[in-house]
């Protein structure tokens, strides 16, 4: 933002009205704050990253919500409202969302209306070939910074190759991994 240089770890800032994250130095990245940003244009990204053990998703509900695909992200934003995405070889493709379908998850899964518009997403994950490793965690629902939701998008265009994916299944993976061991419970502290 200032043409200060970056260091290789830096914080993100969202630029509301163009819907563009922009990479901002530490200084930069405290003026746009939660308390700094109030209803401006720059909201910087916080870093929180949770889930919720004690109400987990199930695949039922997920399947109501009807996405095609076995991830997805979903953006509240001040501008436009609720919008789920998914990543793709072509980029964060846009889904179309059931409301009625979302708005009866959020009553029973409290974590669903708790991400920042337009900063922190609702990242969702239905493990189809048992990647997560247990059964258990068949359907993984984390909240996350919008940013780690376009690392995603990142990592599958980068790796996806042909029908099947290539190695970007096994990327896919890695990336969960780094999510799971980053999150935090929902509640404890949030």
């Amino acid at each position: 933002m200032c043409g200060a240089a970056l260091a290789a770890t830096h914080g993100h800032v969202v630029d509301v009205e163009r819907r563009s994250l922009m990479c901002a130095c530490r200084p930069c990245f405290l003026l746009f704050t939660h308390g700094n940003a109030a209803g401006g244009r720059y909201r910087a990204v916080p870093q929180r990253y949770l889930h919720d053990p004690d109400s987990p998703l199930t695949r039922a509900e997920w399947e109501r919500l009807g996405i095609p695909v076995g991830s997805a992200f979903f953006l509240r934003s001040e501008a436009t409202g609720l919008t789920g995405f998914y990543p793709s070889p072509a980029g964060a493709t846009q889904c179309l969302l059931d409301l009625d379908a979302w708005a009866e998850l959020s009553v029973r899964h409290p974590m669903l209306t708790a991400a920042e518009p337009d900063v922190e997403a609702i990242l969702i994950r239905v493990a189809r070939d048992g990647s997560t490793g247990d059964p258990a965690d068949a359907v993984e629902c984390y909240l996350v910074p919008i940013d780690a939701c376009y690392q995603l998008v990142g990592t599958v265009r980068l790796h996806w190759k042909g029908f099947d994916g290539g190695d970007a299944r096994e990327r896919i993976a890695e990336f969960f991994d780094e999510i799971r061991e980053r999150a935090q419970a929902f509640g404890a502290g949030d």
